[in-house]
């Protein structure tokens, strides 16, 4: 225990001087906890030792070491992939080599009684991390020197390490290390010291002062907040200063920083009327009539109108609902279709259009209209689309051959297949219905086939509303 006090003493020693520069440093320190194990067999020495690299995984036989932590090492990286390591140990040392029988050849372990041992090391190692593009796999050399005392007698050492980190997170690694030790004193033998332990990294530069390391900090060089990983807020809006639109005045997320006064959903900068609330397909201002023109735009503000007539209505004297800028009858009521005329369907166009409906033919005693009245149809559809307004209905007629429920059938079939010509070709379904009359309604004597031909036929009539 005394001695573990002194590797303590020296260990906390070298942690205070080394720590007293930690502001300057510009990245993190660590610290390493483990264990440590002495080798003085494969040192290229007579027996009791042996060639160099001889049996040197042999930890049974040759490996003294301590079942508890018994290293502690400081490092802080200086640049370009070198670190300065601090280090001190504690060990007990009870296998010395080997003892070979000069009759029998037969080696044993060569024991000695329980000697202490501790050393202060320090080094200088270089990383080969970033050359091998790694996060996890961290090999490194190093070579520096120390002090090394067994059963209180000590001696420098010339030391070289070859040492390889896993970093299982960005700061906590598992460090396993080989360090050959060379004594410049023959009282001290030469050997290797191997240790395992793990390693905390900590610490860093923050040149802004704002309490966040450089390494971590998106801007080192201004102070800033932790929520916004180091960078400023300077209007205090929630808002950092470079996704802010407006940094020196304090606005909301939605507008990336910018006020909103009125909170008409219009920022400042782009509202025509900052104080007052508004539309904004107004640019902020109102409308209180709706009608699309901004209050101080509009001369009828109380009274929809177009902005044409500057928000004002336009005048409808017939009351058609075309306005009279629009209609070309201002003072009779009309459709829109007709520029606001009335519609008239004279006896002349209905007289035409039955003409033209009494010679569409059709299969005999079927609704299938025959192709060669496809010319007449598109005359009647012609005819139709030049009043959109009004209704029409298409009416089948037989002759009085056959039963009634035959003939009315058959009429009301006709009636139907004119009906869907027409309205598949243009002609507004809403504009026409149909309906059959089978022989009810005879334009000549069914007695003769001059007659009967005359009542087998269609009538495309207008509906009077």
């Amino acid at each position: 225990m005394k001695n573990l006090s002194r590797l303590l003493f020296v260990a906390l020693l070298a942690l205070s001087f080394t720590t007293a520069n930690a502001q300057d440093a510009n990245n993190p320190w660590a610290v390493s906890l483990g264990v440590n194990a002495v080798d003085v067999y494969p040192v290229g020495e007579d027996l009791p030792q042996g060639d160099y690299f001889d049996e040197f995984f042999n930890a049974n036989d040759h490996w003294n070491f301590l079942p508890f932590v018994s290293r502690l090492a400081v490092s802080r990286y200086l640049s370009d992939g070198f670190t300065f390591t601090a280090a001190g140990s504690l060990n007990r040392i009870d296998k010395f080599g080997e003892n070979r029988n000069p009759l029998t050849g037969e080696e044993t372990v060569n024991r000695v009684d329980d000697l202490t041992y501790y050393a202060v090391d320090g080094a200088v190692s270089y990383s080969f991390q970033n050359l091998l593009n790694s996060n996890v796999f961290d090999p490194y050399l190093g070579v520096g020197g120390g002090y090394t005392w067994v059963d209180n007698i000590g001696a420098g050492t010339l030391n070289g390490t070859l040492g390889l980190r896993f970093w299982v997170s960005e700061k906590v690694a598992i460090d396993l290390q080989s360090a050959y030790k060379h004594s410049f004193e023959d009282y001290l033998p030469k050997h290797f010291q191997h240790s395992a332990g793990v390693t905390f990294k900590f610490g860093g530069k923050d040149t802004d002062g704002d309490g966040i390391y450089d390494q971590d900090d998106a801007c080192p060089e201004v102070a800033g907040l932790e929520a916004f990983n180091g960078c400023p807020d300077t209007d205090g809006d929630g808002i950092q200063d470079s996704k802010d639109d407006c940094p020196n005045t304090p606005g909301l997320a939605e507008f990336n920083g910018c006020p909103d006064t009125d909170g008409d959903g219009v920022m400042d900068k782009d509202d025509k009327c900052p104080t007052v609330t508004g539309l904004k397909s107004l640019m902020g201002c109102p409308d209180a009539d709706g009608d699309g023109v901004a209050d101080g735009d509009d001369k009828c503000p109380n009274e929809a109108g177009p902005a044409a007539n500057n928000g004002c209505p336009w005048p409808d004297s017939d009351g058609d609902g075309i306005l009279d800028k629009d209609d070309e009858c201002p003072n009779e009521a009309g459709t829109a279709a007709n520029n606001g005329c009335p519609e008239i369907v004279t006896q002349e166009v209905q007289d035409q259009l039955n003409e033209y409906a009494r010679t569409i033919l059709f299969d005999t005693a079927k609704a299938t209209i025959k192709p060669e009245s496809a010319q007449t149809l598109n005359d009647i559809i012609k005819i139709l689309n030049e009043y959109p307004s009004a209704k029409f209905q298409v009416e089948g007629h037989t002759d009085s051959r056959g039963s009634d429920s035959y003939n009315m059938g058959l009429s009301d079939r006709r009636a139907a297949s004119v009906k869907d010509y027409l309205t598949a070709n243009g002609v507004d379904p809403f504009r026409l219905n149909s309906r059959g009359f089978g022989e009810e309604r005879p334009i000549a004597s069914n007695n003769t086939a001059a007659g009967r031909a005359q009542n087998r036929r269609v009538e495309i009539n207008l509906v009077k509303e």
